[in-house]
Formats: C-alpha cells, structure tokens, sequence
C-alpha cells in the first residue's frame, strides 16, 4: 500500500534504535533519488549526501556524535553536506536542460542567471551563504525521510554532532568550503 504525503507526514516518527536488516539497494538508490529532486534556492543544487554504511564510517559517525546510538545500529547514516559555493560553478547543465524540456527560454536563462549571482553576492555581503545551503540540505533530508516513511523504512534526524568530527569521517576534513546540515540515519525499526 502507498501512503499519501499527508499520511507519510503523520505517521513518521524518529526512530533511534534499529534491527541490523540491511537496505535494498533498490530503496537505497529511491530515497536518494527522491532526495535529488528537493527543490534548492536559485536551483542551485547546494547539497550533497554522502552514504555512509560501513562499520567503520559508522563507528567514526558514533564517535562524531558523542556516542549517538543510530549510527552504531542503523545500517545506513546519510550525511546531508551544505555546499555554499556552489552558486560560482558553471550551472550550463542545469540551463540546458531546462531549455531542452521547454521549461525556460533563453531570455529567462539570462535573467535567471544574472539575478542569482547578484542575490548569491548579496547573501555573501551579509555572510550568509551557509546558512542558506544548509537550509537547501535540510529540504532535501525531510523529503527522503518522509520516503524512507512510504518505503517502511525509519528516520532519524540527528543533531548534536562535532562537526569537525563529522567532516574527518566522510573524508573531508580538510574543506573549510563545505558544511555539514544534517546526519540522518536509516534503517528498520528495532522500536
């Protein structure tokens, strides 16, 4: 049985602790597919996941954490990463295919583009980049919880995290230009 939006919504509880079950790859590859689809701000595509579902990235998320149970038990912690500069990259794939599928004509392309450079260079002025590529993360991480909830899978949205810590761990320590939104783990429910 497929649940509405509004079903899924109502019914999705944070889930802490897991069965040891793995994810079919299938889910897996949905609920980040799902996730892809969020909208972003200026369609920027700000945001990464990383999948993080070996032992041993799990331990150094459970350290990262302070000892949080989900990533020791979860099968599969995603770590929701903020890219706030992505709006300097090239974005001709994105016009292109707007373009190819009708949805923006040329005109509006150039528009488009001249104004979200000028509302990204505002934001950088006021030192708010991150805060808006976080914001971007954190709407891609509620719609895959609220898929993982359709595909009879549990959530957990997790705070309390070093970032630093988080950084070293998925193996970008080194990249002041990145910032971490959110870890959500994913998995059965053992509760």
């Amino acid at each position: 049985m497929t649940l509405s939006v509004a079903d899924a919504i109502r019914s999705r509880r944070t889930i802490r602790h897991y069965r040891p079950d793995p994810i079919a790859e299938a889910a897996l590859a949905s609920l980040l597919a799902l996730a892809v689809e969020a909208p972003t701000s200026w369609n920027l595509q700000d945001r990464s996941i990383v999948v993080v579902a070996d032992a041993e990235g799990r331990a150094r998320l459970t350290r990262a954490t302070g000892g949080q149970p989900q990533p020791q038990e979860a099968p599969v912690v995603l770590v929701f990463v903020a890219e706030p500069q992505a709006w300097r990259e090239d974005r001709a794939d994105v016009y292109d295919q707007a373009s190819r599928n009708g949805a923006w004509s040329d005109e509006f392309i150039a528009g488009f583009s001249a104004e979200s450079t000028e509302f990204q260079e505002g934001l950088e002025k006021l030192g708010l980049l991150r805060e808006y590529a976080v914001k971007d993360a954190m709407i891609a991480a509620s719609f895959l919880m609220l898929a993982a909830t359709e595909l009879g899978l549990a959530t957990s949205p997790m705070n309390g995290w070093d970032e630093a810590q988080v950084k070293q761990a998925i193996g970008i320590g080194d990249r002041d230009d990145l910032a971490i939104a959110l870890l959500v783990s994913v998995g059965h429910p053992a509760e």
